[in-house]
């Protein structure tokens, strides 16, 4: 008779074997796993012990990752993220030595919650929980070629006294983040029944390459475009005709960020931007834009190009905002998908996320270390 593997113990076998390499841990708990998962099955609670990692040395007392333990998620271990001081730096830096780009070493993974990206990418956990105050989830999942979604700044307790970072998660697509989201979102959120309802197609959508003011890519944003061509294409997006448009938030981010709030050119930028999303929103409309400007540059940093340009004005506005598997750079990065959605609107993004990755190839799996 054959013995079926736990999830967990499936989980704790793949950080054995691939984090020496990859370095998206600084602590494994498999001890502590694998008793909390028997608890959770006898206890039979909803998550039944799926395994999830969380962000950073502190991530176990988020409130998101207290919910999935009270749910019976199980926590395997605790992810890397950058160190103090670096402000450039979008690796982390796991208990074997620096993290990598599960699809090219020589790459970063992004960051801040740059272990959470890779744990999910390698299968080393189902779920991940990250935080983001500026892009810190949706840059690593789309640099890592994963589902991440962050969640409507106030909604869920912030662990940034400034308001900007909100809780997120990581999945390798937005169906299988569902059943955590569920659990994270159950306390603060909609009501459950909310989940897994589809959404009346095609969704309504505008798309920006630059929202106006960034560089892109050139073939960032094509691979975009051409995941865009096809979700209209199957029927899935139906595309606006509205300018997207928002003036630069690098400013506004900067001094809400250092403490200025009510700087008065950072209340202005912020009040204009608010405008113009709420006029581009309106009626349930998505927005949809590359997740970055680049693709995943080298380990001494990024140059002059900021990876958050695409990211950070919606931590400034606050509407939930999730990356999606687009598809590749001609030399084998990762390309993410940018959705937001009106504020409040967190289970209509996964939903519509859901019904985005229906609609585009299955996203596919980095090779093992070492065989890419």
């Amino acid at each position: 008779m054959t013995r079926t593997t736990s999830a967990v113990a499936r989980a704790l076998e793949r950080i054995e074997r691939l984090d020496p390499a990859l370095h998206a841990f600084i602590e494994v708990w498999p001890d502590e796993a694998l008793a909390r998962e028997r608890e959770a099955v006898a206890r039979r609670l909803p998550l039944g012990g799926r395994p999830f990692a969380v962000k950073g040395p502190s991530g176990i007392r988020s409130y998101a990752a207290r919910r999935l333990i009270a749910a019976g998620g199980v926590p395997v271990g605790a992810t890397s993220v950058p160190g103090p001081g670096t402000v450039w730096q979008t690796w982390g830096q796991g208990a074997h030595g620096r993290t990598v780009n599960p699809w090219r070493a020589d790459r970063t993974p992004g960051g801040s919650s740059a272990g959470s990206a890779v744990a999910v990418a390698a299968g080393m956990a189902e779920a991940a929980t990250g935080s983001d105050g500026a892009g810190s989830v949706r840059i690593p999942a789309a640099w890592c070629g994963v589902f991440g979604l962050k969640t409507t700044n106030g909604l869920l307790p912030s662990p940034d006294r400034t308001g900007l970072a909100s809780a997120g998660v990581f999945a390798r697509s937005a169906a299988a983040a569902e059943p955590y989201l569920r659990r994270v979102l159950g306390g603060g959120g909609p009501p459950h029944e909310a989940f897994g309802l589809p959404l009346p197609l095609p969704l309504p959508a505008v798309y920006s390459e630059d929202l106006g003011f960034a560089e892109v890519d050139l073939e960032v944003a094509a691979v975009v475009r051409a995941a865009v061509d096809r979700l209209v294409a199957a029927g899935t997006v139906r595309l606006l005709d509205r300018d997207a448009g928002l003036l630069d938030p690098a400013g506004a981010w900067t001094a809400v960020r250092g403490g200025s709030p009510d700087d008065p050119e950072a209340v202005r930028v912020r009040r204009a931007n608010d405008e113009r999303l709420d006029a581009l929103l309106s009626g349930g409309a998505l927005l949809l834009t590359p997740a970055t400007p680049n693709r995943p540059h080298g380990h001494e940093g990024p140059g002059s190009r900021y990876s958050t340009a695409l990211t950070w004005a919606f931590n400034l506005s606050g509407h939930p905002a999730a990356s999606l598997p687009a598809g590749f750079t001609g030399d084998g990065c990762p390309v993410g998908l940018q959705v937001v959605a009106p504020r409040g609107g967190d289970l209509g993004l996964l939903a519509a996320a859901r019904a985005v990755e229906d609609a585009l190839p299955p996203a596919p799996t980095p090779p093992p270390p070492g065989h890419g």
